[in-house]
């Protein structure tokens, strides 16, 4: 199984967000074998993000949380979020479930 992260930007922090950004893009990419899938929650006009989910292959809590501990946006202080496990039924157009 994988845990899912929700990230939520706490108020007025766009301009810190877009200060951080090129830091944490380079924080994942780092980390790309650890990440089954991320992407920003974007306003319904797709121009100001505002939080992110990301799903991260790991087994253990403590791995996620400590993952989150080493962002560039957490250690900023860009947002708050919450952490639970996830399990994969449907993904990039497939069906897992028997």
């Amino acid at each position: 199984m994988a845990y899912v992260i929700i990230f939520y930007d706490k108020h007025g922090v766009t301009d810190l967000r877009n200060q951080l950004r090129p830091a944490h893009i380079d924080y994942m990419k780092a980390n790309l074998h650890r990440i089954l899938a991320s992407g920003g929650l974007l306003s319904d006009d797709g121009e100001s993000a505002h939080g992110g989910v990301m799903i991260l292959d790991t087994d253990s809590r403590a791995e996620t949380e400590a993952f989150v501990a080493e962002d560039p946006f957490f250690i900023g202080g860009v947002y708050t979020y919450i952490i639970s496990r996830w399990r994969k039924a449907f993904l990039d157009r497939k069906s897992y479930l028997p």
